[in-house]
């Protein structure tokens, strides 16, 4: 597999993250977001939304990084992060789909403010931040109760709806997120999810670097 990405941003960290923990072997080509590389005629041919990551497996283009984890996971055959049964399936299928539509539009709005405006040399905007507060609260609410009785999202094992799930959050002490009042997130995320090799070994710090 041919993986487009710049490993500094949240969908391509998902990916990388998540290919580590399926063990599924790739191919990177690197393509510099700050640069707008995503943007070029030629990135473009793959993926047309212009974003990252992109994928290519043979004559297979895919975009979406939760669709690429999904199909990695089922290539490999590792039905430990990517169960076959149809309702864990199902389960981890919905937290990829909600992750993807509510989880990460929240999270990026503090990612863009706290963290991509002062590093382009602009402000955050407290107005900006004040407005999402609440639609995070219920997001967090709903993901902190989920893991209130679980180490991990879907089952007694890290799976690919943990690694998407904690990639909106990656930089969550640089976000700035308001996350006291989520103690079981917060358990999760610094206690389990950051001590998985996956996550050690795609680290992206402050100022997104890839070494400290």
């Amino acid at each position: 597999m041919k993986i487009y990405a710049d490993p500094i941003t949240v969908n391509c960290r998902k990916v990388l993250a998540g290919l580590h923990l399926i063990g599924a072997p790739y191919e990177l080509h690197h393509v510099d977001y700050f640069k707008a590389e995503q943007k070029s005629p030629e990135y473009m041919a793959l993926n047309p939304n212009a974003s990252v990551p992109a994928m290519m497996d043979g004559d297979l283009v895919l975009w979406e990084s939760n669709a690429i984890l999904q199909y990695a996971a089922d290539k490999t055959g590792n039905a430990a992060v990517y169960p076959a049964d149809l309702k864990t399936r199902a389960d981890i299928n919905r937290w990829l789909l909600w992750e993807s539509s509510s989880w990460f539009p929240s999270t990026y709005v503090y990612l863009v403010e706290n963290c991509v405006k002062p590093l382009l040399g602009g402000e955050p905007d407290p107005a900006v931040l004040d407005a999402q507060n609440a639609q995070f609260h219920k997001l967090a609410g709903i993901l902190d109760h989920r893991l209130k009785n679980s180490k991990w999202v879907c089952g007694a094992n890290p799976t690919i709806a943990d690694i998407a799930l904690a990639a909106p959050i990656h930089l969550h002490g640089w976000q700035k997120l308001p996350l006291k009042d989520h103690p079981n997130l917060v358990r999760w995320m610094t206690n389990d999810v950051e001590y998985l090799p996956c996550w050690k070994d795609t680290m992206v710090y402050e100022g997104f670097t890839l070494q400290q």
